[in-house]
């Protein structure tokens, strides 16, 4: 194999579960600022705003606060009430976010093998997509020129042209490229349609139990599976993972 590529979003590391924790943090800060209503509901109320204008949109507590009835933050600054959402979301996000350790490790030992390209093919904003591999400290592990972000490229997910894309630029045959990813239709399904070797890892997000058009050449749900896998089936010289700390 000349090159393996991740997924970023809850394939390094649980966005689903980030997410979820920097939402109920900013829920918290509105409310502790003067917006009357159970934490719950607001949190409900939150989630409701995130699917209907996406994770990207960029006023997620404007929306908020005008679907509230303005009589729960009468007298309140409501740039407050949006800067405290913020403010909480963001210090989640310096305080919270980190990578699956053992996500984190085989990118070390993958860095270190001779020849390989380590590249990341992600679904998102660009600055936002790169702030995520900064903060993971991810980015120091992957090849610069192979990382693939769709809103740089002009191409989203599940279209199999932003895979094609990554081949092409770096002169590689898909059939000597791993993808590894969380998804089966945004992910298993397009690389598997242009040859890519797909891995499908299933951690708990809240799309592992999608169901795709093909199936994946192999399924983990730990990155230690696929360190056997790499060595055993494509002759990627890695170390075996370290032994874990036994627990007190």
């Amino acid at each position: 194999m000349d090159a393996i590529f991740f997924d970023v979003d809850d394939t390094l590391f649980s966005t689903s579960e980030f997410a979820r924790r920097a939402r109920r943090a900013a829920c918290e800060a509105m409310a502790s600022v003067g917006l009357t209503l159970p934490v719950d509901q607001i949190e409900d109320e939150l989630r409701e705003v995130v699917l209907e204008f996406t994770s990207n949109y960029d006023h997620h507590f404007d929306q908020l606060l005008r679907r509230i009835p303005r009589r729960h933050y009468k007298g309140v600054n409501h740039a407050i009430l949006v800067a405290s959402g913020i403010k909480a979301y963001h210090d989640t996000k310096v305080n919270e976010l980190a990578p699956y350790p053992d996500a984190i490790a085989l990118l070390a030992d993958l860095h270190e093998v001779e020849g390989l390209i380590v590249g990341v093919i992600t679904s998102g904003l660009g600055v936002k997509q790169a702030e995520k591999l900064l903060r993971l400290g991810i980015y120091r592990y992957l090849s610069p020129n192979a990382i693939y972000i769709s809103d740089q490229i002009g191409i989203n997910k599940p279209n199999v042209k932003l895979y094609r894309r990554a081949c092409s630029d770096l002169n590689l045959k898909p059939a000597r490229c791993i993808y590894v990813g969380d998804r089966m239709t945004r992910d298993i399904d397009p690389g598997n349609a242009l040859g890519l070797t797909t891995v499908h890892i299933k951690r708990g997000g809240k799309h592992s139990n999608e169901v795709g058009q093909s199936e994946p050449n192999h399924v983990i749900t730990h990155f230690d599976e696929l360190r056997g896998i790499l060595r055993s089936e494509y002759g990627i010289e890695i170390p075996a993972a370290a032994p874990s700390e036994p627990s007190a």
